[in-house]
């Protein structure tokens, strides 16, 4: 990620955090959030601000469908870096539920990064817990994960963030009852990157991952999951931040990328992917369904799918149908551990 395009992101972001969801729907785009008044000094999100309207909610319960922070109550796992947890209301402390860990993008947080997604509104409903954790601060005080050479510690930090979320994952099945065959991760942008990580080194704890405008390691011999591992990449064609052709020598293009996992998940190559699915509304600033679908799913161990979504014409930062966490959730579900 070029230095221009990581502060342009956070900058985004962060505009998108301070004005809500209509406005990330509405106005996704760089140009067209702007500056957003005052960034401060380094352009980070306002964390203290999202760590209190955080606190707003008793509990962990998400059944407050109408505002994403009532969901992110006094909740937490992860110790010294605490994530916060969304609980739902129709936990009973026995019956497993399904957990999905939510990673942001490089500059924002947990919190924000729901409030542009909206999965705790999802929380009670399709009933599985959702943990939203942050990354650690870089000396641009910008929060990112360790993701790969490519994404995001551009400090050389080190942090293992990959046992920092299966740390939490181990936690959250001490506390609660999980079910261990689904266990799912999702994010966007650096968080993107940070899915596909966990679907290479953490594929015991992680069964599925989804991915918006993310990418996986540059050489394939770096990705040696354990296990086989549903892939969703989800990536506009007109990205400049996080290229969907690739980039040489940092991260292959996202059709690449999908054909590895195919080849990872022991999919028939003989019957290739699957092109002939109808294409999907997925944004709302494209006129019709602009998104199309590519999919490996013949013959793959454990009944495993690669998958991208090419959303036609956007570019890092999809401006949301009001229906995407309901069809992350669904897709992310539909693929437990078999």
């Amino acid at each position: 990620m070029h230095p221009r395009a990581r502060t342009r992101y956070a900058v985004g972001m962060r505009c998108a955090g301070v004005l809500g969801w209509r406005v990330v729907v509405v106005a996704a785009a760089w140009g067209a959030l702007g500056g957003c008044g005052d960034e401060g000094a380094s352009g980070a999100p306002d964390a203290a601000t999202a760590s209190d309207a955080g606190e707003s909610g008793d509990s962990g319960s998400g059944s407050d469908a109408g505002a994403t922070d009532a969901g992110f109550g006094r909740v937490m796992v992860g110790g010294d870096r605490p994530a916060r947890v969304v609980v739902p209301s129709s936990y009973d402390g026995v019956t497993p539920l399904p957990l999905i860990v939510l990673l942001h993008g490089y500059g924002i947080d947990g919190f924000t990064q729901d409030v542009y997604w909206g999965l705790s509104r999802r929380v009670d409903t399709d009933g599985f817990f959702l943990v939203a954790p942050d990354g650690t601060v870089d000396a641009e005080g910008r929060r990112f994960w360790n993701a790969s050479p490519a994404c995001c510690d551009f400090g050389h930090v080190g942090v293992d963030d990959v046992a920092y979320i299966r740390g939490l994952v181990a936690e959250m099945k001490s506390r609660f009852a999980i079910d261990p065959a689904r266990v799912y991760a999702t994010g966007h942008s650096n968080g993107g990157f940070m899915s596909h990580r966990l679907a290479c080194d953490a594929a015991d704890d992680f069964v599925a991952i989804a991915s918006i405008a993310g990418a996986t390691s540059r050489d394939a011999a770096d990705c040696t999951p354990s296990q086989p591992v549903s892939v969703l990449e989800m990536h506009g064609d007109l990205d400049e931040d996080v290229i969907y052709g690739g980039v040489t020598g940092a991260y292959p293009s996202a059709p690449v990328a999908i054909d590895r996992w195919a080849t990872l998940d022991a999919c028939d190559p003989s019957a290739g992917p699957i092109t002939t699915d109808p294409p999907i509304d997925f944004d709302t600033a494209v006129a019709g369904a602009e998104t199309t679908i590519r999919r490996w799913t013949t013959g793959c161990a454990h009944t495993t799918e690669s998958t991208l979504w090419t959303i036609a014409g956007v570019g890092h930062v999809p401006s949301l149908q009001r229906t995407f966490a309901q069809t992350l959730v669904a897709w992310l579900l539909a693929h437990p551990r078999r």
